[in-house]
């Protein structure tokens, strides 16, 4: 590829049983609504008949390389094979045959992604416990992520929509563990890699961080709780002397209204719930998940397979239009802080 072109996004196929072929197509019917050119590691006659099933008019074009991705797409689907044979299942019937084909598409995007010869990667809604029946071994795509990555990543996920960002410090766990688990050290990190993101992947001028308390009106001085004074205080304090810009922690009953959200860039969370009930009702169509600390740029629909509507027609693309949008940005961002000279 020509070294001042920008590689294309590749998207992953997902569950095939899903929604992820449909907003896929979905997506690139409306590539001229500021989607970047991208292309999916899917199977082209898979996508093909699904256009048809759901009368939509897309062109589908397998391609051998992500380089031959980015003249096509303004014509055409353009869709690398994922390599690995799918097999017959229903709409809203995912099958365990069909886990290694989702897990090398995300395999294959990652190494395009590392390698350069795509900008970022995107991910399609999986379905955990198919994978999970077939031996795979991590919560979810942030983990694996990280996991392959190497080098020590530990991963933080933002969520993006409605003017908010949040990040939850606990992610895929039950609220009891999350609650029995919650550290002072995992806050002061998930707010250092939260602080760092909203300048280098955002281009935040403040970077000002807010963090949420974990019991009702904030433990009311223990009252309620002790986990604000024991755990979540001392790593605000810890925050703020590392250079973060950091305020709380404060009732997350009062953390969300209009008024709140102009003062803070981002939240830290205790639990996953604290942090997408907010963000869904802001932004439950058009959401981003975007995962910090990685030496990559991923994001995604910040939604899942969505079986009851897979195959109707009925889904909606705009949460991964906005993670496709969101992907170009960050990448962007990092780009032209490679290239920006350093000033002596």
């Amino acid at each position: 590829m020509n070294g001042s072109a920008v590689p294309p996004i590749a998207l992953t196929m997902g569950e095939p049983a899903g929604i992820g072929g449909e907003i896929t197509l979905k997506a690139w019917l409306r590539r001229n609504e500021g989607v970047p050119p991208f292309f999916a590691i899917d199977d082209a006659g898979r996508l093909q008949r699904l256009a048809s099933q759901i009368g939509l008019s897309v062109p589908v074009r397998s391609v051998a390389t992500a380089a031959a991705a980015a003249p096509v797409f303004k014509d055409a689907l353009p869709v690398l094979p994922v390599g690995v044979g799918l097999s017959a299942s229903s709409n809203a019937e995912p099958v365990a045959a069909n886990a290694a084909a989702v897990v090398s598409s995300i395999d294959q995007a990652l190494a395009l992604t590392l390698g350069g010869e795509a900008a970022a990667l995107v991910t399609n809604p999986i379905h955990k416990r198919t994978l999970y029946d077939s031996g795979f071994r991590h919560p979810g795509h942030t983990e694996y992520l990280a996991a392959k990555a190497g080098g020590g990543s530990l991963p933080v996920m933002m969520l993006v929509g409605g003017g908010l960002r949040v990040v939850p410090v606990t992610i895929h766990q039950s609220l009891r563990s999350a609650i029995i688990g919650l550290k002072s050290e995992d806050i002061v990190f998930a707010g250092r890699v939260t602080a760092r993101a909203l300048g280098e992947d955002f281009g935040s001028q403040r970077r000002v961080v807010a963090v949420a308390a974990l019991n009702p009106h904030g433990g009311e001085d223990g009252a309620f709780g002790d986990e604000e004074i024991e755990i979540i205080a001392p790593a605000v304090a810890a925050l703020r002397e590392s250079g973060v810009e950091v305020f709380g922690p404060l009732p997350a009953d009062t953390l969300f209204h209009a008024a709140a959200r102009q003062r803070y860039d981002a939240v830290l969370c205790m639990y996953h719930d604290q942090a997408l009930i907010p963000l869904k009702t802001l932004a439950f169509e058009s959401g981003a998940n975007v995962t910090l600390g990685l030496p990559f740029v991923r994001t995604s629909p910040d939604h899942g397979t969505a079986f009851d509507i897979a195959g109707t027609g009925l889904a909606n693309p705009e949460s991964l239009m906005a993670a496709l949008k969101l992907a170009a940005e960050i990448a962007a961002r990092r780009r032209a802080s490679v290239r920006r000279p350093t000033l002596v």
